[in-house]
């Protein structure tokens, strides 16, 4: 019996590589017959911004420590010849500061929309744990990374945000000292942060973003609609009805994005890189010096909600839980809505008010949290702080409770 070949076999130098790696079949997986809803909108493209804002992250990062030396002697200086001498090193470093920000930026509005379309619901609480993982990993190279340039606020961040595990009853203390390396930030501090923030965060990031993707494209993505676009394919084909292929669709959409996201971030980095004394405090312009205490010391304002929470709690260690908490409880959500419905645009008023409520104190928290301690500030904080916890603790109630209008079978869509 004659074998007949294979028609869409691939030859010459692809074919060789396909023989031995599955680049075609990865290309096809995952672009061109990865089917993804036809009705996304702008919330969907936070996360391919997210991704773009991580190269930059990444590359700019290996030219910046081309130059830098992490040595508590040294450090600031060397940022400071970077800035001056190193040609074009003050752009790169602009570029990754500013990255630093808008990489915040990026992944709340991504976290937002997973919260207002329900990304996080069945078949999917696996991509969003996923997702909470890269956030706290986030968090923790941001903080190293902010402590690198070692200028004043660097140095004092560090000593405040270090000091908190001190807080832990009976290990506390010497936790504090076991993370410094030493009895206050010094160049041991320094040059732990350097590794964490170089080598081995960026590792665990980028595996987490990879088995983000991979976890995404093996059930598929989400959709405004919250329809599950599987339930209705071509008999023919297989190819859901309601799905498109990702490249060329998808990848020509999100190029607009970046097109539109470049100019806004260009803009920052060229024409107000220190974003009014946000992105870069201007005690960060001094050197370090642990014998002069800043005026006012805050976090970077991407932190400023969890800190505005820390100080809303009078007791230390319940301040300190509290904080953790916070970010924690993101990991809960799959399993604390218990609505009908997916999307926010067939969910009730409750949840809708729950949702707005909650935003209203993220901003308020993350505002008062980059202020001068005050009585207004403090209540505020407070009642934003029993805000923040109740969207979530009281989700299974009022998302059980929740008047919700019948999901459509289909994606609703017009063509523009």
């Amino acid at each position: 019996m004659a074998i007949v070949p294979n028609p869409h076999k691939t030859t010459g130098v692809l074919g060789w590589i396909d023989d031995r790696f599955p680049l075609t079949k990865l290309w096809k997986d995952h672009l061109t017959e990865y089917y993804a809803p036809k009705n996304f909108n702008f919330w969907y493209y936070f996360g391919s911004l997210a991704l773009l804002v991580l190269v930059n992250q990444l590359l700019t990062g290996i030219f910046l420590t081309m130059h830098y030396k992490p040595d508590a002697a040294q450090a600031w200086h060397s940022v400071e010849y970077i800035m001056r001498d190193v040609p074009w090193g003050n752009v790169i470093r602009y570029l990754h500061s500013t990255g630093a920000s808008a990489f915040f930026i990026v992944v709340y509005l991504h976290m937002y929309r997973g919260l207002m379309y329900g990304s996080y619901r069945k078949p999917r609480e696996l991509i969003w744990v996923f997702g909470c993982l890269i956030f706290l990993c986030l968090m923790a190279e941001a903080f190293a990374g902010y402590v690198l340039p070692w200028g004043q606020m660097s140095y004092w961040g560090a000593q405040v945000i270090i000091s908190l595990f001190g807080a832990i009853p009976v290990i506390g203390p010497d936790l504090v000292i076991w993370i410094q390396g030493d009895y206050i930030p010094s160049d041991a501090t320094l040059n732990r942060l350097f590794s964490l923030h170089v080598i081995a965060i960026p590792f665990v990031l980028v595996g987490l973003v990879v088995a983000h993707l991979i976890a995404l494209h093996e059930v598929g993505s989400n959709n405004p609609d919250g329809v599950e676009i599987k339930k209705h394919k071509d008999p023919a084909t297989g190819i859901p009805l309601d799905g498109i292929g990702f490249h060329p669709y998808y990848t020509v959409k999100d190029l607009v994005g970046v097109g539109v996201f470049l100019m806004i971030f260009l803009g920052v980095v060229f024409f107000a890189p220190d974003g009014g004394g946000y992105f870069l405090e201007r005690p960060n312009f001094q050197e370090a010096n642990p014998l002069v205490t800043p005026e006012h010391i805050t976090p970077a304002w991407y932190f400023g909600a969890f800190y505005a929470i820390l100080r809303a709690i009078p007791d230390k260690l319940m301040g300190v839980i509290g904080m953790g908490a916070a970010v924690v409880i993101f990991f809960a959500l799959p399993w604390l809505d218990r609505s009908k419905v997916k999307s926010i645009r067939y969910k009730g008023w409750m949840f809708k008010t729950a949702l707005a409520l909650f935003t209203i104190a993220f901003v308020l928290l993350s505002y008062f949290g980059m202020q001068p301690p005050s009585e207004i500030g403090t209540l505020i904080s407070r009642i934003g702080t029993f805000v923040y916890f109740a969207f979530f603790l009281l989700m299974p109630i009022y998302s059980k409770l929740d008047k919700t209008k019948p999901e459509p079978e289909r994606v609703t869509y017009e063509a523009h």
